[in-house]
């Protein structure tokens, strides 16, 4: 009896927690609603709401916005699948290599340590300013989180299983399929959602320094003539194009791992 008093309850609490978000939402827009009506700045540096809607909506239904839209998104997952597929793959070879590891970390991290925003031009350069340059900046950006997560996965499985697996004279493949992978699997989706939102972050400085489409692009273009709605609208739908990206990630989390969340229940029985 108790558990069926209870259990409605925390459904009733897990309905209200979804609905704090958007009703956060929604107060921000009353305060930015409110801020621009009150006149305290001029219309081209903070517009009211319904002037970035209306942009957004003339911008979609020229279709503009769309070919803009699809010029980024093709960078961010060229780029996505490049920088995730060249991390796990040297990761996993970190990983598994002490030496590899000596002699490759200073100049990775080196790397990372080197702003993303001062080597784009010089891409931009070698590459030139079409989509080759700016899929390989996005590669850069989401290659490291991927890579450390890769490592920590790896490295993160019990010596135990390994000693098991070569008890089984397993070979390094078989090794790999039946344990290191699925071990090692919900940290590296860890790294696939922050790659998955940093990949948007650069595709856009990519535009930025040069470019003729994209939503980058349309930002720069709407800062050089003061259309600040134009800017607000290309920066939600770059907001809405980050965030359906995590969201895919995290259901292919939720969906690979659906067999690790079973196996907890199991044991919690």
């Amino acid at each position: 009896m108790a558990w069926r008093i209870g259990a409605p309850l925390g459904n009733g609490r897990g309905c209200w927690r979804g609905l704090l978000a958007p009703a956060f939402g929604v107060l921000l827009l009353l305060v930015w609603d409110m801020t621009a009506s009150a006149g305290l700045y001029a219309r081209f540096i903070l517009p009211p709401p319904q002037s970035v809607a209306e942009r957004w909506w003339t911008l979609a239904e020229s279709g503009a916005l769309w070919r803009h839209t699809w010029v980024t998104l093709d960078e961010v997952l060229q780029g996505l699948a490049l920088g995730v597929w060249a991390a796990f793959v040297l990761g996993y070879l970190i990983a598994k290599s002490r030496a590899l590891a000596s002699i490759l970390t200073p100049y990775l991290v080196a790397l990372q340590a080197v702003p993303i925003v001062a080597i784009a031009p010089l891409l931009i350069i070698w590459f030139g300013p079409g989509t080759t340059s700016k899929v390989i900046i996005c590669a850069l950006l989401v290659f490291f989180p991927m890579l450390v997560n890769t490592v920590v996965g790896m490295r993160s499985i019990p010596t135990e299983l390994r000693d098991l697996m070569r008890a089984l004279e397993a070979s390094p493949l078989q090794t790999f399929w039946y344990l290191e992978l699925p071990a090692a699997l919900p940290v590296v989706l860890g790294g696939l959602k922050i790659s998955a939102t940093l990949s948007v972050i650069g595709a856009v400085v990519g535009e930025f320094v040069s470019a003729s489409a994209g939503l980058g692009y349309l930002i720069n273009f709407g800062r050089g003539t003061y259309d600040t709605p134009l800017v607000i609208a290309a920066v939600f739908t770059l907001t809405g194009l980050a965030l359906t990206l995590y969201g895919l990630a995290a259901a292919l989390e939720r969906s690979l791992l659906r067999w690790q969340r079973a196996h907890a229940q199991q044991v919690a029985r």
